[in-house]
């Protein structure tokens, strides 16, 4: 990786819209109601009851590996490369078939159907650009309000955005994903039984599931109040930080800032030495044949408002901005 990236075709399509929403007339991120979510709260309490409670009486050396393999395998290929590069910020594209699979894997993680993930998304994406935003969408609040406020809650705003989920808010199997997404697990666990029995699907669903929803909140939470940071982007009123001990748990989505300054780009893991497993999957698939239109920094539109972090001493100002105008 070289120091600064080349000069950036002056084609290239910019990146940095939120893909979904609409900034209709009026629309505000500040002014709204935190509200407690019954079907995600329920949801989600339930996992991490089973998971402390029940869990640990039906460890097993054999559950733990099912645990691992499926958290792993789910949160590379579904959450990373499914929902968030693929049907969020369309990063690459790929056959429709093999789409579907990854959406599919990615609705298997448990936090919720593919359309309440985007809108979910690309609300916060949208608020965090602009000058102010309400508190529940900028992470603002301490630890266990944040946590329960994500975990437990949606935000009504009183002037919210539309929303244009596109052909994929039209497709019918992800149509079908978002009212079957908790049903999903159950045909997981009911595989896992006769495979491996009650151990295998406690660890295999319930554990997992938890370990999942919370640890997307967790790394979130610190990825937008402490941590290195390589970029600013001047117009926007929340900052992101990289997460470096998360980088290769959640596979490359950690490094945060690098995501804010590139939203679009299928590459996070952007400087020697940042693990992003989720690029390398990407890579493969385009060497098959199986993906195309990759985007990366390189060929991403300069953004004005986005500066290196030189000024705050920070010692990763190595893609100057010069460099890309």
């Amino acid at each position: 990786m070289p120091d600064v990236f080349p000069s950036q075709a002056p084609s290239a399509p910019p990146k940095t819209t939120v893909n979904s929403l609409i900034d209709i007339a009026g629309c505000s991120p500040v002014e709204g109601q935190v509200r407690w979510d019954p079907v995600h709260s329920i949801w989600n309490g339930s996992m991490m009851v089973i998971s402390l409670v029940v869990a640990p009486f039906f460890a097993s050396w054999s559950a733990l590996g099912v645990f691992f393999v499926l958290t792993g395998a789910s949160l590379l290929l579904g959450h990373s490369i499914g929902f968030h590069r693929l049907l969020i910020h369309r990063s690459f594209a790929c056959p429709l078939w093999l789409e579907r699979v990854l959406v599919w894997i990615g609705t298997l993680v448990g936090m919720s159907g593919p359309f309440w993930m985007i809108r979910t998304h690309d609300l916060r994406d949208w608020a965090q650009r602009q000058s102010d935003c309400h508190d529940y969408l900028a992470h603002r609040r301490p630890l266990l309000i944040d946590a329960w406020w994500q975990l437990h809650c949606r935000l009504e705003l009183v002037d919210p955005p539309a929303f244009d989920l596109g052909q994929a808010g039209k497709d019918r199997f992800y149509c079908f994903l978002e009212r079957t997404w908790m049903v999903q697990q159950v045909l997981v666990g009911i595989a896992l039984y006769f495979a491996g029995g009650l151990p295998w699907s406690i660890w295999g669903v319930c554990v997992r599931v938890s370990v999942c929803v919370t640890g997307h909140w967790f790394v979130g939470h610190l990825a937008h109040r402490r941590g290195p940071q390589s970029w600013f982007v001047d117009t926007a009123g929340v900052q992101a930080h990289d997460v470096p001990w998360a980088a290769i748990p959640t596979m490359g989505e950690a490094w945060h800032n690098n995501h804010h300054a590139f939203p679009g780009s299928a590459r996070i893991g952007i400087y020697p030495g940042q693990s992003d497993w989720g690029y390398r999957v990407i890579a493969m698939l385009e060497h098959l044949g199986l993906a195309w239109d990759v985007v990366t920094p390189e060929t991403m539109a300069p953004r004005k408002e986005l500066r290196p972090a030189v000024a705050q001493g920070q010692p990763n100002g190595r893609f100057s901005q010069a460099a890309r105008a």
